[in-house]
Formats: C-alpha cells, sequence, structure tokens
C-alpha cells in the first residue's frame, strides 16, 4: 500500500509543522524512504529544516494534488508526508469529494491517514466535531495532542469528542512538552532534530549536552507511538 500522511488541524498555530518535522524524522531515523510536501507558502516548516526531502505543493489546485497521489501509488514503498497549511481543509475535502477519493482508495492501493493536530483551545476541539461529522470512519485518523501548545486538555476531554473519535476507529496519541526555550534554540537556529540531538558543537544548535539530551529523549517518546501506529 502507499501511505499518504496528511498532517492537519486546520487552526493555525497548533503545530501542524512541528509533528510534520517529527514524522520527517522519525523516518529518517527509521531508513524509510519517504518524499515531503510543504503546503504553506509563507513559512514552510518542512522546506526550511528538511530541504533534501520536502518540495512545495499548491493544495487549492486539483492537478497538483492529483500528481501526488498518482506518484505515490506508483511508488508505494516511498511514504508521502504533506504538511498541510491552516485553512486549506475546506479545498482538500472538496477535492477528496469530487474525485471520490476516499471510495477508490482501496483498490487503488493507497492508505490515507490523517493526522489532527490540537492544542488544548476549544476551536481545536470544534474542528474535530466538524471533521468527524464529515468523514466518520472513512479515514484513517489520528487525534495528536500537542502539550507542546497547552497540556491541559479538559475542554476536549469534557466534550464527549475523543471518544467519540477512537469510537471510530481513530488512534490517540500525544506529543509530550519539549521545554519552551530549548524548541526555541532549534528554531533560531533552523536546525534538524538530527542536527539538534547530534551536532555537538553549542555555537551549531544552541543546546548545551543536558539539552540535546532532553531533546534525543523527547524524540524516544514520540517515536514509540509512531511505532505502534505502523506509520
Amino acid at each position: 500500500m502507499a501511505n499518504v500522511h496528511l498532517i492537519g488541524g486546520e487552526k493555525g498555530g497548533v503545530g501542524k509543522s512541528l509533528v510534520s518535522r517529527l514524522l520527517a524524522q522519525y523516518f529518517i531515523d527509521r531508513e524509510l524512504a519517504f518524499k515531503g510536501y510543504d503546503s504553506d507558502k509563507s513559512h514552510g516548516a518542512l522546506l526550511r529544516f528538511y530541504t533534501d526531502y520536502a518540495q512545495p505543493v499548491v493544495v487549492d489546485n486539483y492537478a497538483a494534488l492529483d500528481a501526488v497521489i498518482e506518484a505515490a501509488v506508483l511508488t508505494p514503498d516511498e511514504r508521502v508526508l504533506i504538511d498541510l497549511a491552516a485553512q486549506t481543509h475546506l479545498f482538500l475535502s472538496r477535492w477528496m469529494d469530487d474525485s471520490g477519493l476516499l471510495d477508490i482508495a482501496h483498490d487503488m492501493g493507497l492508505k490515507l491517514t490523517y493526522w489532527h493536530v490540537m492544542d488544548s483551545g476549544r476551536d481545536s476541539v470544534d474542528l474535530l466535531r466538524k471533521l468527524l461529522d464529515q468523514f466518520g470512519d472513512r479515514m484513517n485518523l489520528v487525534v495528536v495532542l500537542n502539550e507542546v501548545r497547552g497540556d491541559q486538555f479538559d475542554i476536549l476531554q469534557a466534550s464527549g469528542q475523543l471518544e467519540r473519535a477512537q469510537a471510530l476507529g481513530a488512534t490517540v496519541i500525544t506529543v509530550r512538552k519539549l521545554q519552551d526555550s530549548t524548541m526555541q534554540k532549534i528554531d533560531a537556529h533552523s536546525s534538524s532534530f538530527w542536527a539538534a540531538t547530534q551536532q555537538t558543537e553549542k555555537a551549531a544548535t544552541g543546546l548545551g549536552l543536558l539539552e540535546r539530551q532532553r531533546v534525543k529523549n523527547w524524540l524516544l517518546k514520540n517515536y514509540e507511538q509512531f511505532d505502534q501506529l505502523g506509520a
């Protein structure tokens, strides 16, 4: 099967690009071939941090999306990772509906996985509800609770939407909190997570010995969840 991973959440600032970077580094460290696509026209994170693995894609263009899927089907051993910019879901879902993609995906040898990245706010819960209303159990769904953007998910827990998602077959994972100052240093130096953990010169990443070790541990905890998903 060709595996296409759509990293979404619709709302800006929930950490979609962080999850895309994590998944890209996971593929690299697990020696899994992949191709990344970045739909953010202004400041694409995959293009910035994983230049050798990513290329831009225009999500509001049927021909561009068709080409991504057709290439994925032709090269099933190469995973596809698409970092979706905010406010792209409407066009993406229209393209899926018009193409009947979810109805023919299995016959095409295609597995679509949508990663719904959430912060701890109500907007993310409302967007999850709309996503479940729209797709139900027709698409593989991973609900990502991003503690980097807030670690109190009381609104989600009280909403009943998490249980609903799980009843429809969704998998729930948590991206653990990483110290803000550490993430800021990584981003300030435009470091991949590989560089953040392997480069020993502090001038290269801004990270000290123990900070690098904490990033390594953080990556391993996330990788354990990705392993269970069979990503």
